[in-house]
């Protein structure tokens, strides 16, 4: 891991970028000396990890006392775009515009990009645990297809927000069986992009005897603020 910038920020949280080989990263770490619990954080399907919405959940997660750190997955936010990956996003773009069915085409999108996206995250892990002033234990924050793969891979995941919207590959609609850390289940009841009930059947998938279902209403970007401050409260049950 090599550090590449680091500021200060007016809420007294430190912003680190860095580099793990070519897999850039940020980590934001609280005023706080003593070794802190990590929280893993990453948006739906691939987002850049510079989106705003990430940005600020991952700030306030870090002010509340937790070391938060997100990764572009490979073909997102700073890292190059292979030919084929460009090939399903144009395909994912018309059909979409078209009013066409798309659950096949994110299929073949996500189903690889989660494939990828684990090891990376896993190697970034590593990285992070190995670092004074992180010490465990983790938690996992965002995107729900990529959640479910690593709480299943990876044992040091100990509880686990996911958000309802973005395309669940079936391969991990089958392995939410597998997942059985405590779970925060975040569900827009309007997401105009995901069917209201493939959400619902997720949450019964999942094998957690502890997890918790938190719907509202509005579409897909109209999470209210307070989930985030809910998510701390989460993460102090489970992760303190």
């Amino acid at each position: 891991m090599r550090l590449t910038s680091e500021q200060r920020l007016d809420d007294g949280v430190l912003e680190s970028e860095f580099t793990l080989g070519e897999i850039p990263g940020t980590l934001w770490t609280p005023g706080s000396a003593a070794p802190v619990p990590l929280v893993l954080m990453a948006h739906n399907n691939g987002l850049p990890r510079k989106d705003p919405r990430l940005v600020a959940r991952a700030r306030h997660t870090a002010a509340a006392g937790y070391a938060v750190a997100t990764i572009d997955a490979a073909g997102c936010g700073d890292r190059p775009r292979s030919a084929a990956d460009e090939r399903i996003r144009a395909e994912l773009r018309r059909a979409v515009q078209a009013g066409e069915p798309v659950d096949e085409i994110l299929e073949s999108l996500v189903g690889p990009l989660v494939e990828r996206a684990v090891p990376e995250w896993r190697t970034a892990l590593d990285a992070l645990l190995a670092l004074p002033g992180i010490g465990g234990p983790v938690g996992y924050s965002g995107w729900a297809a990529l959640g479910i793969r690593l709480a299943v891979a990876e044992p040091r995941i100990a509880a686990a927000g996911f958000f309802a919207g973005g395309y669940v590959p079936h391969a991990q609609r089958e392995e939410a069986r597998q997942v059985t850390v405590p779970l925060l289940f975040l569900l827009q009841w309007d997401d105009e992009g995901n069917p209201r009930q493939r959400a619902l059947d997720l949450f019964d998938a999942f094998g957690s005897e502890r997890k918790t279902l938190h719907a509202n209403l509005g579409g897909h970007v109209g999470t209210p603020w307070f989930e985030v401050e809910d998510g701390c409260r989460f993460y102090d049950r489970h992760l303190r």
